[in-house]
């Protein structure tokens, strides 16, 4: 099997897996438990893990709170926000995000509006892309958030931040943004944001596990999404899995210490793949054309009469998808692609192919002969 879905998830790197080990069996201390040895060290071992996670976005381990993963920490910055500011007597009610956005959210987006909340989703460019001029004519009106991602996790296209952060700080509105698909593949900084989701298991962490970015200075506050014991500076009730919490930790810090060499290794290892599949199979186009996008991510469009679910069952040997895993289960074109501007057609030649840090040019060059057999039907 070659595992070409790095964007769905990335496996536990084994120092990672190491390090996690002892935080199963030997140090199992509840870290909330402070009052004995066995809880002080876990606390202690939860909070250079924070800092690791804090290290690798340019951000203080106190602007950190651990969360279940990149979804829970979507839904506690876009709803935990828009509840806190009208709590306190904020009038503005626009809610913004994009209609590339990962599902959950888009959903919580629109689960504002059954709370009086304008929701606002703004259509992108074929390459994937939000017009700046769209983000400026949608903040004419008062906004609370805006909500936009730094990398597509289908297309694996960058939102240009640097341009967009400006408009939305101009309008008074606050800035979120999903870093799920970024952290550790590209240079990432919370500069300039006010809120920003990460999940450990995209970049060769554990599953379970994810942060929320909440800036300290001038201080973002947020309603809790569920009541509890207060952990996490009362933001996220619950017990902090120090395992998991740990494992993060070393996945940043390991991504901080690699991230130049690895990324450019990967890119020419995408590049390799992408020359390779133009030449097995004339027609085949890139989603999203020449738009930026972060190093591993290759969405293809394949020729037509190639179908991609049809290449998928042909070649059992590749691990590989359509689309979003979050939205796998749907019978439906991906909402991404057709928001490019792919009809039903189009989108169901697509593939979405990733690789990363265990790809090797072997296993390049066999996915090549394997997918041109699959799509060609040999």
């Amino acid at each position: 099997m070659i595992y070409l879905d790095y964007q769905a998830t990335t496996p536990c790197d084994p120092t990672v897996f190491e390090t996690m080990a002892p935080w199963f069996t030997e140090q199992f201390g509840n870290p909330h438990s402070t009052g004995h040895l066995p809880g002080a060290l876990a606390a202690e071992a939860v909070e250079r893990a924070r800092a690791g996670i804090a290290s690798l976005i340019g951000a203080e381990a106190r602007e950190i709170v651990l969360t279940s993963g990149a979804t829970e920490a979507n839904n506690l910055a876009i709803k935990g926000a828009a509840r806190h500011l009208r709590a306190m007597g904020d009038p503005r009610r626009r809610v913004i995000t994009v209609a590339t956005e990962h599902k959950c959210v888009l959903e919580s987006v629109r689960d504002l509006g059954a709370e009086g909340f304008e929701p606002v989703v703004l259509p992108v460019r074929a390459d994937g892309g939000l017009d700046p001029d769209r983000l400026r004519d949608a903040l004419r009106v008062p906004t609370l958030l805006v909500s936009i991602m730094a990398a597509n996790n289908e297309t694996g296209v960058l939102h240009d931040l640097d341009t967009l952060g400006p408009i939305v700080r101009e309008a008074g509105a606050l800035l979120h943004s999903d870093l799920a698909q970024l952290a550790g593949k590209l240079p990432t900084s919370v500069a300039g944001l006010d809120l920003a989701s990460l999940s450990a298991h995209k970049l060769y962490g554990p599953k379970g596990i994810g942060a929320l970015y909440v800036r300290h200075k001038p201080r973002v506050r947020l309603a809790p999404l569920f009541s509890g014991g207060g952990q996490e500076r009362g933001l996220r009730s619950g017990t902090i899995p120090a395992m998991l919490a740990v494992g993060f930790g070393a996945a940043c810090a390991l991504a901080r210490d690699t991230l130049d060499g690895e990324g450019a290794r990967i890119a020419a290892l995408r590049d390799q793949f992408w020359q390779g599949l133009q030449d097995a199979l004339p027609g085949i186009a890139l989603t999203g054309g020449d738009a930026p996008r972060v190093p591993g991510a290759l969405p293809i469009c394949l020729p037509d009469g190639c179908e991609a679910m049809t290449t998928m069952a042909r070649a059992p040997d590749l691990a590989m998808s359509t689309g979003s895993a979050c939205s796998s289960a749907e019978i439906a074109p991906s909402y991404v692609l057709t928001a490019m501007g792919l009809d039903r057609t189009q989108a169901a030649r697509c593939l979405r192919l990733s690789v990363g840090r265990y790809t090797s040019g072997a296993d390049i060059a066999r996915a090549t002969a394997l997918l041109q057999k699959a799509a060609l039907g040999w």
